[in-house]
């Protein structure tokens, strides 16, 4: 378990740090030049065999505050250092700030260098500094000093008996800060854990998902087989990318990333007066952007007015539900405000609407994980990986989390009973209105129901409620053809004569297409009614025009298409020569063919060549 070691600059962090773990963390030349910590620091006090307590000893110097907060994520409780002889400065108000936005579990007031102040000069400073900041009222307080070990005893029984709340059972993510080679071993980065485990030889995703290899670990500064949430972990990892690519502010996993968010929509905690829109400053753990900062529900927000804002990043991060951000202005120069993350890829539009406002509010009053999967999947379909990141759970962790809240997955997509309904509603109604505008249509194919009823929608699910309608007989598929059981065209007695000619005479012409004026003229039948006939036939799904006034026998173009079908498996793509050379047709006869299989959605160009788009559209003629 980690702990963080905040406050201003010569308040005796490190030297109290030293007396407490026997450990000066003071590492760079620099630092021990100037007596003063630039860098982050670290010291370990071993509890038994098992347990080591840690400590990180950030910067108090403000140009170092970035130092600072690469060291306080995925920490559960702070050290507050506070001079007896010295009493509150700018880097104590600041930190404490940073604290409280962070959301430590406990802060812990230290009073160092008791030595240099007497009891009533220290019991007005612990008064002042619980009447400034509420929220130290209920902060344990411990006087010390290091010059004669005054209360560090009492300090370090305290800190040993802290419960260790880190998140273990979850995935495992890591934010790293430094990064250097040891000869013979290879890279070496240091971070904390912020959840999950990690073992030797288990393999990790990098921020980019790129695979590595964890050699070796060390954990809490020991050499271990495992590193767990909450601990200071070295870990020599091996990769197939240059040690220069890596850098403070990347990222390990235990499960492919997903990508990075750019737009976010957070609840906002601000300590100055915020306007609309601004430039601002943005810190999780070791990552650092820029970005813009917007405002949604006022033009001006007051100190301490909670509201909800949305930040724009210039530099996407790998972000979660409830991560707790830092907020600095423009100029980096000074604290804003903490950010609490409530939405990790924010709408560009309607951001501000009733709806989506209402939705952020029900997120910030949401307790469980099962309460916001509920709010997420209300009105949406979500990818199983996206949702498990979003709540850093792992697939297993999620399915029975769904399970247990009644919702379902199918494949990679996760889903509610209230979406799937919604969905499979618009499918029908669309139909619905298909066939009343096309009543001379036997139907629509199953990747332009899709296209017109769920445009934004995931396809392979929504031909998955299509399945669903199919075997529950509200839809019904006729040559591939989908419409509702109550559609039907069919021939009268006299059409069912006048069919067997025509059928005759396309059968002599061997799979070539004929136009209506050649039919008419054949069969000696005025062309206005031979054009009514054949459209007629094609509704009814005998004949398919793939012009206008040209038809090919339906049976015809189904073998046409699964000899498309067939060469696309075999090479991957087909082009009008190919498929003129394997008909034996003319390129103008095979020009509309193949276009009439892009218009009804069977196939997709990509340039010069045709890719499938749905196979199952010519499946099978019944």
């Amino acid at each position: 378990m980690i702990i963080a070691t905040s406050g201003h600059v010569d308040h005796g962090k490190t030297a109290l740090l030293e007396a407490l773990t026997g450990t000066h963390t003071a590492h760079l030349p620099e630092e021990k030049k100037r007596g003063m910590t630039i860098d982050l620091g670290y010291a370990y006090l071993p509890l038994d065999e098992q347990h080591i307590l840690g400590f990180i000893d950030v910067p108090g110097h403000e140009k170092f505050l970035g130092n600072m907060l690469a060291g306080l994520g995925g920490i559960d409780y702070a050290m507050l250092v506070v001079a007896a002889n010295e009493g509150i400065q700018a880097q104590t108000h600041e930190h404490l700030n940073i604290l409280k936005l962070l959301d430590f579990k406990e802060i812990i007031l230290v009073i160092s260098k008791a030595d240099l102040a007497d009891d009533k000069q220290i019991s007005e400073l612990v008064s002042q500094l619980r009447q400034k900041y509420p929220v130290l009222l209920h902060s344990p307080i411990f006087i010390t000093s290091t010059k004669n070990q005054r209360g560090v005893v009492e300090l370090r029984e305290y800190l040993a008996a802290l419960p260790n709340l880190a998140q273990q059972a979850r995935p495992f993510r890591y934010a790293i800060d430094r990064i250097f080679h040891i000869k013979g071993a290879g890279t070496v980065v240091t971070g904390t854990a912020f959840s999950g485990e990690v073992n030797v030889e288990q393999e990790l995703f990098f921020s980019d998902g790129q695979k590595v290899r964890v050699k070796n670990i060390h954990s809490q500064n020991q050499k271990s087989t495992k590193g767990i949430a909450g601990q200071r972990l070295a870990l020599n990892i091996h990769h197939d990318m240059a040690r220069e690519l890596i850098s403070r502010g990347d990222w390990l996993f235990s499960h492919p990333p997903v990508t990075p968010t750019e737009r976010i929509s957070v609840q906002l905690q601000p300590t100055v007066a915020l306007k609309e829109n601004q430039a601002v400053h943005i810190y999780q753990a070791a990552s650092r952007s820029t970005g813009r900062l917007n405002l949604l529900q006022d033009k001006n927000l007051m100190p301490e007015q909670q509201a909800l804002a949305e930040i724009i990043l210039d530099k996407p991060l790998f972000l979660t539900y409830g991560d707790n951000l830092i907020v600095r202005s423009g100029d980096a120069k000074q604290l804003i405000a903490g950010a609490h993350v409530l939405e990790i890829y924010a709408p560009s539009r309607y951001k501000r609407s009733e709806q989506h406002l209402n939705y952020l509010t029900q997120l910030q009053l949401a307790k469980t994980e099962a309460e916001r999967i509920q709010l997420y999947l209300a009105n949406n379909a979500l990818p199983l990986s996206t949702l498990a990141w979003i709540e850093q759970l792992t697939h297993s962790q999620l399915k029975n989390l769904l399970a247990q809240i009644q919702h379902q997955w199918y494949q990679d997509w996760c889903f509610s009973a209230d979406y799937q309904q919604q969905q499979k509603n618009r499918l029908l109604a669309t139909l619905a209105q298909y066939h009343h505008r096309h009543d001379d249509q036997i139907g629509i194919s199953k990747a332009r129901l899709c296209r017109i009823a769920c445009l934004h929608q995931p396809e392979k699910l929504m031909f998955y409620f299509i399945d669903e309608l199919l075997s529950e007989q509200k839809l019904q598929q006729t040559r591939g053809w989908l419409h509702l059981p109550s559609h039907k065209i069919q021939f009268d007695e006299n059409e069912q004569q006048c069919w067997k000619q025509v059928f005759d005479l396309f059968e002599q012409h061997h799979g070539q297409p004929l136009w209506v004026r050649d039919v008419a003229t054949a069969l000696q039948i005025e062309e206005t009614a031979m054009r009514n006939f054949l459209y007629k036939a094609g509704k009814l799904g005998y004949l398919t025009p793939v012009v206008k006034d040209r038809f090919f026998l339906t049976t015809d173009i189904y073998a046409y298409a699964a000899l498309i079908k067939q060469y696309i498996g075999q090479f991957g793509a087909i082009s009008v020569n190919q498929l003129r050379d394997e008909l034996g047709f003319g390129r103008k006869v095979t020009v509309q063919l193949i276009e009439y299989f892009d218009r009804s959605g069977f196939l997709r160009r990509k340039g010069n060549v045709h890719i499938l788009r749905d196979a199952q559209l010519f499946d099978a003629l019944s």
